[in-house]
């Protein structure tokens, strides 16, 4: 049976997908396309069955998913493509409204618990599609995310840069795991086989991924914008492991983001264990 699964076409999802594609059979995977909040949709929809989605959907709905073990996007300290640009210092924004981009969720709440939970601050939060300068002259900061933050911080503009990553970390000392990779239960329950062997393959791609950032960046589409040093560069600042501290970093994002009643409850970790069955992190 063929799995359909979401595929992020941002520079941190490259590594991954280019070594899966390169070095495994994936005739028996369909990959669907999207921004992070789009495969979100898609996969609460049942029209993915596993994509590595944002952490906040796996807590906001988590009777309907598990975990694949031993992968995220993640990052230990600055992350480079989750930015919060601002006209201001953020110790002045207090009280104001923050644009936010319309393709991220997990990134749009980390947001809202740092500015919360790190500083304090009572905000209000648009979402806008306007472009940089624009947003800028609307709202004294936006938080853009993946590619369109990469790109916007390769740019003079005289805005000061917030990485949320590192802002994280100096708050908790913790990784950040910006997604997980999400399976639905139905297919945990249906397609076992399939999934034990895409969470192996995963495995081992990301492993390759790690030895062969040089040769991916040569041939990647990012090319056409960023060099191959500054590619090499940001895949190096990512973590794709899920380890102990990993998830007590999940953990503890969840916990004040239910604080804030941003999602229903604190969830349990629960895994996709090779067998089909699930197991409980511990």
């Amino acid at each position: 049976m063929t799995l359909q699964i979401g595929h992020i076409r941002y520079a941190n999802c490259t590594p991954i997908f280019t070594a899966l594609a390169a070095s495994f059979d994936c005739s028996r995977y369909t990959f669907v396309d999207g921004v992070p909040a789009e495969l979100n949709a898609k996969l609460r929809r049942g029209e993915v069955e596993v994509s590595p989605s944002s952490s906040i959907e796996y807590a906001q709905a988590s009777e309907k998913y598990c975990l694949l073990p031993d992968l995220s996007i993640s990052s230990i300290g600055k992350v480079k493509s989750v930015l919060l640009f601002s006209r201001l210092p953020i110790e002045e924004l207090d009280g104001s409204t923050v644009g936010l981009t319309l393709h991220s969720d997990t990134s749009v709440n980390l947001l809202k618990v740092l500015l919360a939970k790190k500083y304090g601050f009572e905000n209000s939060f648009q979402r806008t599609e306007l472009p940089l300068d624009a947003a800028l002259s609307r709202y004294p900061a936006l938080l853009l995310i993946g590619d369109a933050a990469l790109k916007s911080a390769a740019i003079e503009h005289g805005y000061r840069v917030y990485d949320l990553g590192e802002l994280w970390y100096d708050f908790t000392g913790l990784p950040f795991v910006f997604a997980l990779w999400i399976v639905r239960r139905e297919a945990a329950a249906t397609k076992g086989r399939e999934l034990s062997e895409l969470a192996r393959d995963l495995v081992a791609a990301k492993e390759l991924a790690y030895h062969s950032y040089p040769a991916i960046a040569a041939g990647c589409a990012e090319r056409g914008w960023l060099s191959s040093d500054d590619l090499v560069d940001y895949w190096r600042t990512i973590s794709y492991d899920l380890t102990p501290a990993h998830l007590k970093g999940v953990r503890t994002f969840f916990r004040y983001a239910f604080e804030l009643s941003l999602i229903p409850a604190e969830p349990e970790l629960r895994f996709f264990a090779p067998q089909g069955a699930e197991v409980t992190a511990a």
